[in-house]
């Protein structure tokens, strides 16, 4: 698996999740598996389907936060005055301003502004300056974006 690129708060959040996922959830799924159990005959036991079907999916679950957080590259945004991962940028598009976070993939969040350092708008972003004007290539055709600040 490739680097992944996680802020301070997207580490934490993933790691809390795992917690959560280990500790919390196996606890719950075990014991739901444990009460179905007793119920008998589990060739006809939907509770002890639905119960083992959501423990699987915990633990790929598990499975994958443990290889991002062992791939994680925590970034903290430096005060550069290029984009980076960790930036956040205010710039101006069809004469309105946004402001885009730029974060890696596993905290992409487009609807919050959040954008993933491998989007179109992210890659556009990469490594330019206060002032520049970048094209990027969306579905609906190119638009342009003017780099009003980057903190």
């Amino acid at each position: 698996m490739d680097k992944q690129f996680l802020t301070p708060e997207g580490f934490e959040k993933l790691k809390a999740e795992i917690n959560f996922l280990k500790t919390v959830k196996r606890k719950e799924l075990a014991d739901r598996i444990q009460e179905a159990k007793e119920l008998g005959d589990l060739s006809e036991n939907a509770e002890y389907q639905e119960a083992k079907n959501e423990q699987s999916f915990v633990e790929g679950r598990v499975v994958e936060l443990e290889s991002i957080l062992k791939n994680a590259v925590v970034i903290t945004p430096s005060n550069s005055n290029l984009v980076q991962v960790g930036s956040t940028v205010e710039v101006e598009i069809n004469n309105n301003l946004k402001t885009f976070c730029i974060v890696g993939s596993n905290e992409a969040d487009p609807v919050n502004g959040r954008v993933s350092n491998v989007s179109p708008l992210g890659q556009a972003f990469l490594g330019k300056q206060v002032g520049e004007k970048v094209m990027v290539k969306t579905p609906s055709g190119e638009m342009e974006a003017k780099i009003i600040s980057i903190k």
